[in-house]
């Protein structure tokens, strides 16, 4: 066990904490709390995930520690805090079911593409617009737990950069 490691076990543990605090609103623990503090404890809980995810695969690059388990347990880090976000907002109506199902479908596929891929002997790297995709959700579901303006044109506009990332990745696998 690594830094990197522990640091995507940590994510897979925010994440249905995340989750909580974004769905269960009328939990009788929480009596008396005014509803904005769900999104404020969300959120927080969101960054530290997205830093998480920065940092982890920064270090274990730098640091040369790249492992097997390492190379499972992120994309499921990553992956479950994505679902948790999503499935939490559209619970709490913040985001269109359309957006999500595109989203989501085009993560699933890309994985089981890339684990296709794989057993192939190819290798399909993250590109530039798998990145900055990642990012812009990231952002858009900040925005989404905050309630802030401009997070559905946010969201849009991250499914737009996520199909054609996803369409990038086919292309390469293709190719």
């Amino acid at each position: 066990m690594n830094l990197p490691n522990t640091l995507a076990l940590l994510r897979i543990a925010i994440a249905p904490l995340m989750l909580w605090f974004l769905v269960d609103r009328n939990n009788p623990i929480f009596a008396g709390w005014h509803f904005s503090w769900f999104d404020y404890f969300a959120g927080l809980l969101f960054v530290i995930a997205s830093i998480t995810d920065f940092f982890d695969g920064y270090i274990a690059r730098s640091w040369n520690q790249i492992t097997k388990l390492g190379s499972i347990l992120d994309p499921l880090a990553d992956k479950m805090l994505m679902l948790a976000s999503f499935l939490g907002l559209m619970v709490i109506d913040r985001a269109d079911v359309w957006a999500v199902f595109l989203i989501l479908t085009r993560e699933f596929f890309i994985t089981g593409l890339r684990v296709v891929a794989v057993s192939e002997g190819k290798n399909i790297a993250s590109s530039m617009w798998g990145k900055s995709k990642t990012v812009l959700q990231m952002i858009a579901i900040g925005f989404l737990i905050m309630n802030w303006p401009f997070a559905t044109t946010l969201l849009w506009l991250a499914v737009a950069i996520t199909l054609y990332s996803g369409y990038e990745y086919i292309k390469e696998y293709f190719n």
